[in-house]
């Protein structure tokens, strides 16, 4: 098949069936997504939930999702693997659906914390950020509604340069960047050149926030679940270079449609025999936290992605 597309006609019908297929199957989302957007937030979420769980075992990657579940949670039987795959995908159309309703989600309020559908843990530590200067690196996983987390930030008036990683399909990612420029700092693509735009943040004392559960081939050897994966060096390699401040946050979806952000004490990476940042250590104590947060709610973490192929 790989010959097949690297013939000069083969290939350039393959391009364009891909761009079609591409077109295609987002215009579906934008249309469900405009359904949604008619209905109350609560109403919509919920609907997107139950689709999701209908539609999700469907898909090829649901076979992938259970695989990866019962890779890392061996003890587990059938009947839950099932019912956690499931469970995910209501997760997963939750997520999809909250771009829609970011900034009607995102009503904490800190003159009347407990009052809305978001509490947040942590509040001390984000005034005291604000109050002095960085720089400063936050990261988490894809866990939960961690869209968020950057909205959560500026409201206690701390801008967070967030590394975002485009879906593959381009007319989705548009639309998503597009969402994602509300109240919640700015945006850096995942590309040529991310590294040097987030290290010039950084230099002038900001705030960096990344994701670190993806799937990345040159990263450091590390394990997940006690399963071999690569993970990305950049949160340990910006931290020894500019002498950053680490601290895990991540944002949990709770029952009855609310949500909790938490901003977790600072977290000391480890350190070579020399007193610097030791790089291939530090990655594993970044998959060792997300591994905790996933092990409390696995239903809200992605499993559908190829994390451990390398």
């Amino acid at each position: 098949m790989s010959s097949f597309r690297k013939h000069p006609l083969t290939k350039a019908l393959w391009k364009r069936w891909r761009k079609a297929s591409n077109w295609t199957s987002a215009q579906a989302i934008f249309a469900v997504l405009a359904i949604l957007r008619m209905l109350p937030p609560r109403v919509g979420l919920g609907t997107a939930a139950r689709i999701g769980r209908w539609v999700g075992p469907i898909l090829g990657r649901h076979r992938l999702a259970k695989k990866n579940l019962a890779r890392a949670y061996p003890e587990k039987d059938e009947a839950w693997i099932e019912e956690t795959a499931r469970g995910n995908w209501e997760q997963m159309a939750r997520l999809a659906a909250e771009y829609v309703y970011l900034d009607e989600i995102f009503d904490f309020d800190p003159e009347k914390p407990g009052e809305g559908l978001i509490e947040v843990e942590g509040i001390e530590i984000f005034e005291a950020l604000r109050d002095r200067k960085g720089p400063f690196l936050f990261f988490t996983g894809h866990l939960g509604s961690f869209e968020l987390l950057p909205i959560c930030a500026a409201t206690f008036g701390l801008e967070v340069t967030a590394l975002f990683r485009p879906p593959n399909n381009k007319y989705i990612a548009r639309r998503i960047l597009s969402a994602r420029r509300t109240r919640g700092g700015h945006l850096v693509p995942s590309k040529a050149g991310a590294a040097w735009a987030l290290a010039g943040q950084l230099d002038r004392g900001g705030a960096v926030g990344m994701l670190v559960d993806q799937k990345f081939k040159k990263g450091p050897p590390t394990t997940f679940f006690g399963r071999t994966c690569r993970t990305n060096p950049l949160v340990p390699k910006l931290a020894r270079q500019f002498g950053c401040e680490v601290y895990p946050v991540r944002c949990i979806r709770l029952p009855r449609g609310r949500y909790r952000l938490e901003l977790q004490s600072r977290m000391d990476l480890p350190r070579g025999a020399d007193g610097e940042i030791d790089i291939a250590a530090s990655c594993q104590a970044l998959n060792d936290v997300v591994e905790g947060w996933v092990r409390e709610h696995p239903e809200q973490w992605m499993w559908f992605h190829r994390r451990w192929e390398t």
